[in-house]
Order: C-alpha cells, then structure tokens, then sequence
C-alpha cells in the first residue's frame, strides 16, 4: 500500500470519528447541562475541524515537486498543524472562561445520567483507537499533520478521563467538580497546544532537527578523501530530510575520484537516514605535501593539458622542470606555443623560487586512422630488426606479440611486448624500453609510432605491470 493512500485513509477515518463523537458529546452535554460535556463537545468539534484539515493537508503534500514548489508540498502538513494547534488554544481559553464563570456564579444544575457517562466512556474508547492508528501511521511516513491529530486524539482520552471524574464527583453533590474538571482540560488541551505549535514553527522556520547535522558530520569525516567540512545545512520538510554540504578534498584527484567520495557519503547518510535528500557540493584545495609533479599535473589539467613525463632537478639554486603536453594537431605551431606559455604562465606563479621551464610538445591525435596490416614477407623482414634492435639490450629477455600496422601515408604503427624479471625496479625498465623504442625508430625509418608494453616474466614475482611508452 502507498503512503499517501494510508495517510488518507487514516486521516478520513478520523474525519468520520470525530463528527460522532461531537455530535454525541454535544447533544448529551445539552441535556444534562454538564460544562465539562460542553467542554468535550468543543473539543471534539474542534478535532473535527482539525482531522478534515489533516485529511486535505496529506492529500496536497503527496503532490511531488513542481516548477513552484522545488521542495514538494510537504510543508502543508505544517501548516495545517499550525493552525490546529493555534484553534487549541483559542478552545482552552474560551473552556477556561466558561468554567471560571459557572464556579465564581455558584449555578451548577447538571443532571448525572448513565448515557452521560456511557458516552465519555465510548469517546475514550474511540479516542485511544483513533490515536494509536493515526500515531502510527504518521511514525511510518513522518506525517506532522497526523501526528498533530493523534495529539489531539490523546489529549481526548485524558480530557475525558478528567470529565468522567468531574461527574463522579457532581453526582456526591460536589457540582464545582464539573467545572473544576473543564478548566483540567483546558489546561491540558492548552499544554497540547503549545508543544504542537512550538514543533511546527522549527519545522515552518527551518529550525534544524537536534542532532542530525552533527551525525552526518561524523560520517562524512571518516570517508577516506575528505579533508574538511565547510558547512552543514539541514532543512526539515514533512516527512524528509533536505541535506545541503560542502566539503573540501585533494585538487589532484580525478572527477570519478571526487564523485566516488560524494556517492560514499551520500549512501552512508541514506543507510542511517532513508529520508535524507542530499545535496553535496566538492571545493578542489591545494595541500601542503603536494609534490612538483602533482602541481604540474594539476595545473596542466586546469588549462585543458594533460601534462606527463614530468622530470625535475635542482641546480646552484634553480629549480628545473620539464614536460611533455598533449596539444591538438590541427593547430598551428604559434596556437599551440601560446598554449603552452599560458600553462608556463600559471606554473610560475603555482611553483615559488627561482624557476627554469622546459615543456615539450607532442600533437594530440583525437581521430582514428584507418591501418591495414602489413604483407607477411615484408613483417618478416621488421620482426627480424626489431629482434635484432631488442638483443642489443641485455636487460631485456623475450620480445614477442609484434603488431605490424601500416597507416594511410604508409607510415607503420609497430606494438610489442617484452618481458622483464619481476622484481626488477621501474626506472630501469622504462630506461630499456625507451632505448630499444630509439632502436627501432633508427633501424626502421617509416616507422611512425612504436608502442612497448613492459611485463614479468611468468612464473616469476609480480610487483609491478608498467607501461611504458
């Protein structure tokens, strides 16, 4: 079953309860003169009032989200909550006025018969049967509206409890009791009044639940990437929860990095509250330990380069850095210079001190080149040299999937994999693999482009799987 459905349903059958009782209440208290049935009736009237707002305010806050209402229209809920609560208190005071009048002018004619009591003890029954559906339900769906009427249910059953002793009392002959048990009530339905007000105004002023925000701090600080919380907003609407954070990480993380860590959050926060709608909004900082590479790397992306083969040194007093950048090869040299002194730009004043910049230009090649491999008996005569250029090189030991690929302006693409002992230190296959990729560009002259995949040997320690190029 929906919420909205049961919420409804609820809500109407508190419609019908409460006009039964009214009408029951009134006409009893009428004729037996009873203020305190007064009293009740009027109270009852005024939950009859109350339970068809609540009715058409969870009718109108299951509308979704509009154009208008970028919140939904759960808030009605509060609204009409407020309004009950406020017709409460006007009804404690008119009971107050009413009951201090009988006991000041001495007049109490009531005439204690056994409908009178049959009747306040039908409407306790009814009372705690229409406050423990509509307390549940509004708990299942944080319904404030229900809530606010099995309030009001609850404040009947005690109310009633404090009349029905009101006519014990009358009928000893203590005809102030009945007055004394309508101003009970009134205080009562006035306490009930004021806690009911008191909860909607926070949630009409956006009052934030108590202890929520410091929860969703505590786990958003033990995600792994989250350096710092900038702030925390929590706004109640019905029965959501509306989450709005900005949190600060590493500038050198990736956006699937940053979105991975927002996305953590997000379901930790959902596992401890489901009703939670959360907005998360990232700020890149830059950190202390950050290495040169990191900063080159992280300013490059900012200019829309990709910025590797990063090399530093330093040398009577002078930082030296240099790189390879990808730029698109449809520009020309003087666009993409320009590029790249933008980029030299920024990393002068990214990087402090004394600062020498090297940057190399590679073109970026965004489209795909149609190949077509390369007849055998010409492929022989290149996997032949490339064998030849690789045992040149002691520290490599088995070269093989050789790929010959000859492009449109008969160019080859050459890709090979070559093996190397497990624990053998990156640097130093990256060194080899770049000495034989010289090789084979000197042995080869219409060789293009020349990938080498590096691997362990098998069967031997595996811990590291470079690539290099």
């Amino acid at each position: 079953m929906d919420t909205t459905g049961k919420k409804q349903r609820v809500a109407l059958s508190s419609v019908a309860a409460s006009a039964l009782l009214t009408l029951m209440k009134a006409v009893v208290g009428i004729m037996t003169g009873s203020i305190g049935i007064i009293s009740e009736a009027a109270h009852s009237m005024l939950d009859f009032g109350a339970a068809a707002l609540t009715w058409y305010a969870v009718r109108m806050s299951g509308k979704p989200a509009d154009r208008k209402h970028h919140y939904g229209h759960a808030k009605v809920e509060s609204v009409t909550a407020l309004i009950e609560a406020g017709l409460l208190f006007v009804t404690s005071l008119w009971i107050i006025y009413a009951a201090t009048e009988r006991l000041l002018s001495g007049t109490t004619e009531i005439d204690v018969t056994w409908y009178a009591i049959a009747v306040i003890v039908l409407s306790i029954v009814v009372d705690i049967s229409r406050s423990r559906a509509l307390l549940g339900v509004a708990r299942e769906t944080g319904s404030q509206a229900l809530e606010a009427d099995a309030l009001h249910f609850t404040s009947d059953i005690f109310s009633s409890a404090v009349v029905l002793a009101g006519l014990g009392f009358a009928r000893l002959g203590l005809g102030w009791a009945d007055a004394a048990a309508g101003i009970v009530v009134a205080l009562l339905v006035a306490n009930a009044a004021f806690r009911l007000g008191k909860k909607t105004i926070d949630v009409l002023t956006d009052a934030a639940p108590e202890g929520i925000a410091d929860r969703v701090e505590a786990i958003t600080r033990i995600i792994e990437g989250v350096i710092d919380i900038d702030k925390i907003r929590v706004k109640p609407t019905g029965p959501q929860v509306f989450i709005e954070m900005s949190i600060t990480h590493s500038r050198t993380l990736s956006a699937e990095n940053t979105r991975r860590i927002c996305t953590e959050i997000e379901e930790r926060v959902h596992r401890e509250f489901p009703v939670a709608d959360m907005t998360i909004n990232t700020r890149p900082v830059a950190l202390s330990g950050e290495s040169i590479a990191e900063r080159v790397h992280v300013t490059g992306l900012n200019h829309g380069l990709h910025a590797h083969n990063i090399a530093t040194g330093f040398s009577n007093g002078v930082s030296h850095v240099t790189f390879d950048v990808e730029i698109e090869q449809t520009l020309t040299i003087r666009e993409a210079h320009d590029a790249v002194s933008a980029l030299e730009h920024d990393l002068h004043r990214e990087l402090d001190g004394n600062l020498e910049i090297c940057i190399h230009i590679d073109p970026l090649r965004n489209t795909e080149r149609p190949t077509v491999p390369v007849p055998e008996t010409e492929a022989a005569s290149l996997r032949t040299l490339i064998n030849a250029a690789a045992d040149q090189i002691e520290a490599i030991e088995d070269v093989h999937d050789i790929t010959l690929l000859k492009t449109e302006s008969d160019k080859l693409l050459i890709t090979l994999h070559c093996s190397f002992p497990g624990d053998r230190q990156l640097e130093a296959v990256h060194s080899a693999t770049s000495r034989l990729e010289g090789a084979i560009y000197h042995a080869i002259p219409e060789a293009g482009k020349v990938v080498i995949h590096a691997e362990p040997l098998a069967g031997m320690t595996l811990q590291a799987d470079p690539h290099p190029c």
